[in-house]
C-alpha cells in the first residue's frame, strides 16, 4: 500500500533516528502515550491508519519504546484516556491531537506539569505553549491559499458560504485566514457555521443555506468530507450547476475528480493525515537519539488543480 510521501526533513530525521538509536541504552523502556480522535470521517480515518502503522514500525525497531494508543469519539473520553496513561501506564510523553481545544487545555497542561513530554498535533490548545513540541499543518496557508482562489476566480458582488470545522483554534487560523486573503475583493460571505468536519452535519448545514440564499456562487467547504455533504445537498436541491465547492485535505475520490476536470471541484487544498506520523517520529527521538525534537514543525498546503492533481492522488491510501 503506498502511504503519503512526508516532508524530506521528517525522511531526515528518521535516518537519525536509525543512526543514533544503536548508541542509546536499551535498559530502560520508555513509553509514549499516543491520544487521537475516532475515525468519525475520512480524514482522521487517515490519521488512524498513519499512527497505527507509525506506532507498529517503531515498536519493531526499537525495542526500548512502548506506545499507548487511545482513540476518543467526544473530549470526556479522551480526557480519560489521558488521565489513565498516567495514571496506570505511568507515561514518559504524550503525543496528543485534541478533539477540542478548550476541553483538553487543562489535562494536557497537568500532563506536561507532572513532569511529562508533550507533543500537541493538529488541533492547538487554547492557551499557547504548554506543549513542548507542535506539528502540524499550516493552518494560516490552508485558509490564505483556499482565499487567494476564491479572489482570483470570482467576480465583485459574489456571493458565497462558508462551512467551518469543530471549534478549535486551527478552524479560527483557517477562517481568519481566508477572510483576510479575500479582503477587498468585493466577494460577500453570506453565512459561516459549523460543520463539524462531518458529512452528516454539513449536509445540514448546506441544506439550511440553500433554503436561505436563492444565490450562492461558491462554497468553502475548508475540508473534503464536508464538501461531500455539501455536494449530496446541493444535488437534491437540484443546484449542482449554480456554485463551486473547494474542501481540502486531499482526499483520493476528490483528488480523482479534480484530475477529471469536474467543474464543481475546481481545485483542492492539501493538509496531510500524515502529520500524525510526523509527531510520533519526532516524539520518539527523544528517547532514541540525542536530537533536538523542541520547538514547531509546520507542514505547507498546496493547492491542487487538475494539472498537478496525479502528485497529491494516492489511489491505495485510506483517505
Amino acid at each position: 500500500m503506498k502511504r503519503r510521501q512526508l516532508f524530506g526533513a521528517t525522511a531526515a530525521l528518521a535516518v537519525m533516528a536509525g543512526l543514533a538509536g544503536v548508541a542509546v541504552a536499551q535498559d530502560k523502556t520508555h513509553v509514549i502515550g499516543v491520544s487521537i480522535p475516532s475515525a468519525t470521517h475520512g480524514f482522521m480515518g487517515g490519521l488512524n491508519w498513519h499512527a497505527q502503522d507509525t506506532i507498529a514500525r517503531l515498536e519493531a525497531t526499537y525495542p526500548q519504546l512502548d506506545f499507548v494508543l487511545a482513540t476518543a469519539g467526544e473530549p470526556t473520553k479522551q480526557v480519560a484516556d489521558i488521565e489513565d496513561m498516567v495514571a496506570t501506564r505511568n507515561i514518559d510523553a504524550l503525543v496528543v491531537l485534541p478533539f477540542e481545544s478548550e476541553p483538553l487545555t487543562g489535562p494536557v497542561k497537568a500532563v506536561k506539569d507532572a513532569g511529562k513530554f508533550v507533543t500537541v498535533v493538529d488541533r492547538g490548545l487554547s492557551v499557547p505553549g504548554i506543549e513542548d513540541l507542535y506539528v502540524a499543518g499550516d493552518n494560516e496557508a490552508f485558509g490564505r491559499v483556499a482565499g487567494e482562489y476564491f479572489k482570483a476566480n470570482l467576480p465583485s458582488g459574489a456571493k458565497i458560504v462558508v462551512l467551518r470545522g469543530i471549534p478549535t483554534t486551527l478552524d479560527n487560523e483557517r477562517v481568519d485566514a481566508f477572510e483576510k486573503a479575500i479582503d477587498g475583493s468585493g466577494i460577500e460571505v453570506l453565512d459561516k457555521q459549523h460543520g463539524d468536519w462531518n458529512r452528516d452535519k454539513a449536509f445540514t448545514v448546506m441544506q439550511d443555506y440553500l433554503s436561505k440564499y436563492p444565490k450562492i456562487d461558491a462554497v468553502w467547504a475548508a475540508d473534503d468530507d464536508m464538501a461531500i455533504g455539501a455536494m449530496a445537498a446541493i444535488e437534491q436541491a437540484g443546484r449542482k450547476d449554480e456554485m463551486w465547492i473547494v474542501g481540502g485535505a486531499g482526499m483520493k475520490e476528490i483528488i480523482k475528480r479534480i484530475m477529471d476536470g469536474d467543474p464543481q471541484l475546481p481545485v483542492n487544498v492539501t493538509y496531510p493525515p500524515a502529520q500524525i506520523s510526523t509527531a510520533i517520529e519526532l516524539t520518539a527521538l527523544k528517547y532514541v537519539s540525542a536530537a533536538p525534537v523542541t520547538g514547531r514543525f509546520i507542514i505547507g498546503s498546496t493547492l491542487v488543480t487538475p494539472e498537478n492533481a496525479a502528485q497529491f492522488y494516492f489511489p491505495d491510501s485510506p483517505f
